[in-house]
């Protein structure tokens, strides 16, 4: 008969003293004499490990030395209360098998503190660590809650393309599909690439958005979000960019600003709650990660606030709604701005915010989180509506401490005039967005829409520092490991 396995997650929250089990994991650590053993095993279920006692007539010498850190084994007992600290029960072994050795002179991970640079440059092995597992898991956890919240309220989960021939953001910092040879392509008579012998026969890239086709879910089915994986070929090796990450956009027709802000900060409070209610363990460890790595750091440097009271401060603000004029003149009587200590200065309106700025808003003069509304029209995209003063958009970003901008949206412009007027003066071209402007010429109707970064998310829930650290796999410039 198969042995059944039991995980540890499972087996810390409804233990049953006395029953026999089986687990299998990693193993964290190995100590003991000659009489007992004790084997620290983690199935990455959990943050917590689960200690297996050994006593040394029952298994053999021959099994036990393969038992090393990193090794996979499959152990069954009886549960038992713990004789020691720091743990509620234990499992005392009746027999271990070795499923797969690590072997110890080789094995990366061993049991001491390695530097995040170090657990990049081995990121398919980082999952195995406290801190990555955490993360990994906390992840798992806001997807799920973005899926939760919106289909609570009757929003249809839309798959929008990877490959596009459109550029949502007008940037054009874009990555090229195409399986044209590389160094001989077919060339036009005028000697440009012929993209009619690609295999989409035109331009196409990989998506920086999937707003644009999201708004033509919402003019059929209402309410619809994305969540998916973008890309930016920006070369930037920043702690806040990465060349593919995933983003959160619902589009909603009939919502004009206010109601897009307010679904943006029901969504944030909602999935901060989530990670407070359901991930309690992994944030205390990553919580008690931060404060032994602000105790090294300069007085002035440190935090004022634990990660929870952070999440916390999230969920118990009603967020501050300001114009971007308003937060304009705040930021050019500032002390900061006055005497010169911001890197860019705000002297003019019209000044395209840093996160600089952001952060000063949100954590020196309100000290909450900041909704800033309509922008100048020219530091914002094209499809924002435009304001009846002739100088601003219907844009919203929300800012929060430590990150700077979480969620960028607006009302989007619904009326086809406008829309051409906006796409002319900033040269984007009307025949490749024909399909777009379609939903401005038949049954157009105002709508509203935002994106969330998802791994700016996952920053301010774990406390992480680095956004190459909350992604699994990242992808920088130079770096296209796995």
């Amino acid at each position: 008969m198969k042995t059944v396995r039991t995980k540890i997650k499972a087996l810390l929250e409804n233990p049953e003293i006395g029953s026999d089990v089986n687990v299998k994991g990693w193993v964290r650590t190995k100590r003991g004499n000659k009489f007992l053993n004790f084997i620290a095993l983690n199935d990455g279920s959990t943050i917590n490990s689960l200690q297996i006692v050994v006593d040394m007539e029952k298994i053999s010498e021959d099994i036990l030395k393969d038992v090393t850190t990193g090794a996979s084994i499959s152990a069954s007992g009886k549960i038992a209360e713990s004789q020691g600290a720091g743990q509620s029960i234990e499992i005392q072994a009746e027999s271990i098998e070795v499923l797969g050795v690590a072997d110890p002179e080789a094995y990366p991970l061993q049991p001491k503190k390695h530097s995040f640079e170090f657990l990049r440059e081995i990121a398919h092995l980082r999952p195995r660590t406290n801190t990555f597992g955490a993360v990994l898991r906390l992840r798992h956890a806001m997807s799920y809650a973005v899926h939760h919240f919106f289909n609570g309220k009757g929003f249809y989960y839309l798959h929008t393309p990877i490959i596009t021939g459109s550029d949502a953001e007008g940037a054009g910092e874009m990555f090229r599909v195409t399986t044209l040879d590389p160094i001989n392509p077919p060339l036009t008579e005028e000697g440009k690439v012929d993209y009619k012998q690609d295999f989409f026969e035109k331009e196409t890239n990989l998506t920086v958005s999937g707003q644009l086709e999201g708004e033509l879910g919402a003019m059929a089915l209402s309410d619809i979000y994305t969540f998916g994986p973008t890309f930016r070929a920006e070369n930037s090796n920043t702690t806040r960019h990465l060349a593919e990450f995933w983003m959160i956009e619902p589009e909603m027709a009939f919502y004009d600003l206010e109601d897009n802000m307010d679904l943006a900060e029901e969504l944030l409070k909602y999935l901060v709650q989530y990670a407070l209610d359901n991930c309690a363990d992994d944030l205390a460890f990553l919580e008690k990660r931060l404060l032994d790595e602000e105790k090294s750091k300069p007085a002035i440097e440190r935090s004022e606030m634990t990660l929870t009271e952070k999440l916390k401060l999230i969920v118990d603000s009603e967020f501050v709604r300001i114009t971007y004029t308003e937060a304009f003149d705040i930021l050019r009587n500032s002390k900061p701005n006055k005497k010169k200590k911001f890197q860019f200065p705000v002297d003019h309106w019209g000044t395209d915010l840093q996160s600089e700025h952001e952060r000063y808003l949100v954590e020196k003069h309100f000290k909450k989180p900041v909704i800033l509304t309509d922008y100048p029209s020219e530091i914002k995209s094209f499809y924002m509506r435009q304001n009846d003063d002739g100088k601003t958009v219907g844009a919203m970003d929300i800012l929060f401490p430590g990150i700077g901008e979480m969620v960028g949206g607006s009302q989007r412009e619904e009326r086809l005039d406008k829309l051409l007027e906006r796409m002319d003066d900033m040269g984007i071209p009307k025949d490749e967005m024909d399909w777009y402007l379609d939903t401005r010429r038949f049954g157009t109707a105002p709508h509203s829409g935002f994106g969330l970064g998802f791994e700016r998310l996952m920053i301010f829930v774990t406390g992480m520092g680095n956004i190459r650290d909350v992604i699994p796999f990242p992808r920088t410039p130079g770096n296209a490991e796995y």
